[in-house]
């Protein structure tokens, strides 16, 4: 046999090994430990890992190309670019928002950028260790995104941006944010990693979210909408982003060519940069601060398998949410809790499904409960984020950060909120012992 016989070999065996040993329709028995987040795959993401790792190419290639011509194509924006995290989304993201190529609109150190406590850290982290300020508005309660009322009131000659998540796949309200962007000429960065495959409305246009604003972010951990193990993309329509998003995540060189790949422009040696000698190699020509952010081709593969059954996991997202919503509140939870409500003109992937306890309601009480009974819930990330060590210096100086009003809401999602899953794999069988489980839980 030649090399293309032999690798077919190993692939149809790799096939049959992940239909034998990797099969995921696992019989529940209540009491099985419910994850509030899995893996949801087949033999085709393991053929494709295994495809990749037999060309041996390791770092970003074509499995990488095409990974973001399809997710570009998803998502319905001209460029797309992966990289290893949903974290280095957010670097890259806010990092290519301080090029000075944006000119006047260049985010600089001491700049504000509107965001909230009420999330994952890794949004607002970029925005500290670039020397700006996150100026925290409170959000609401049952939606759990920023409250828009404050946006006027957080706004200062200093801000530059809005840089948020959309909580738990809920999209926050994206004309009025919009809105206000536009009327101040503010960048608008969406953290979509707990959102993919959510979409919003406005003015009769439905798009998805990570798309309207200036630009957006995904994380591809293996809780999240798809995975590849670590990942994440960063997208956007605009050219001139999409150039320093690429450099950003490229070392900040200024050459377009890919790894492996010469003189793509046709003028390697010809140009004049910066106070270089003429004709100085472009390929090791640096316009920004930059970082290595590539995935590699074997995470993209996976990806590549991945986004061909994405549709069918928004939808099983969508109707699990709906299952456990009914089962709750047929069973009477609102008594106790407040359940979940999607934002208006908007369509959310689910992420999880978060409870509030109502006043009197012993929220710790009922999470020990849940988890001895098997069922896995989460807080919302940080609840607040200002509370947590990583701000002890900057609490103690008085410096760094502002908080517009207070943060009621966001402390009592701290104190009194957490969910559960309701990831592709969940079964009904989970989604009716989780139900079950709660509202034992609550009536205890």
């Amino acid at each position: 046999m030649g090399q293309n016989e032999d690798r077919q070999q190993i692939l149809d065996q790799v096939a049959e090994y992940a239909r034998k040993y990797h099969s995921q329709n696992q019989t529940f028995t209540p009491g099985d430990r419910i994850s509030y987040a899995a893996r949801v795959y087949d033999e085709r993401e393991m053929v494709n890992l295994v495809d990749s790792a037999l060309e041996f190419w390791l770092t970003s290639g074509h499995w990488t190309e095409q990974f973001e011509r399809d997710f570009a194509k998803y998502l319905g924006v001209k460029y797309a670019s992966l990289v290893n995290s949903g974290s280095s989304a957010n670097l890259v993201a806010f990092a290519t928002l301080t090029s000075p190529l944006l000119g006047e609109r260049r985010i600089k150190r001491g700049d504000e950028i509107i965001t909230v406590a009420a999330g994952f850290p890794t949004t607002v982290t970029p925005i500290i260790q670039y020397g700006c300020i996150p100026v925290f508005v409170d959000v609401t309660i049952p939606g759990y995104d920023i409250d828009v009322n404050m946006l006027e009131s957080a706004y200062s000659k200093k801000t530059k941006a809005v840089m948020m998540a959309h909580t738990l796949g809920n999209p926050f309200n994206l004309k009025a944010v919009k809105e206000f962007c536009d009327r101040h000429g503010l960048w608008l960065v969406e953290d979509n990693c707990d959102a993919l495959g959510s979409t919003y409305t406005i003015d009769g246009q439905t798009k998805l979210t990570g798309t309207i604003g200036d630009i957006g972010t995904s994380s591809f951990y293996p809780p999240h909408h798809m995975t590849m193990g670590e990942g994440g993309a960063v997208y956007t329509d605009n050219p001139l982003l999409h150039k320093i998003i690429r450099s950003m995540r490229d070392w900040g060189r200024d050459c377009i060519c890919a790894s492996g790949q010469d003189n793509r422009c046709g003028h390697r040696f010809t140009g004049q940069y910066g106070e270089l000698p003429y004709g100085y190699d472009h390929k090791y020509v640096y316009s920004h601060f930059g970082y290595n952010l590539k995935a590699t081709d074997m995470q993209a593969a996976i990806g590549c398998a991945q986004l061909e059954k994405f549709p069918s996991f928004v939808e099983r997202r969508k109707q699990n949410f709906r299952t456990l919503y009914h089962l709750l509140a047929e069973g009477g939870a609102d008594a106790k809790l407040i359940l979940p409500v999607a934002e208006e003109n908007s369509d959310p992937s689910w992420f999880g499904f978060l409870l509030t306890c109502k006043e009197g309601v012993d929220c710790k009480k009922i999470v020990d409960y849940v988890e001895d009974h098997g069922v896995q819930t989460r807080r919302l990330f940080a609840g607040n984020l200002t509370k947590h060590p990583c701000f002890d210096e900057m609490r103690a100086s008085g410096q760094g950060y502002r908080i517009v009003g207070q943060l009621t809401n966001t402390d009592r999602i701290m104190e009194d909120s957490f969910w559960v899953g309701v990831y592709p794999g969940m079964t009904d069988d989970k989604l009716a012992y989780m139900a079950k489980t709660i509202l034992e839980a609550i009536d205890q």
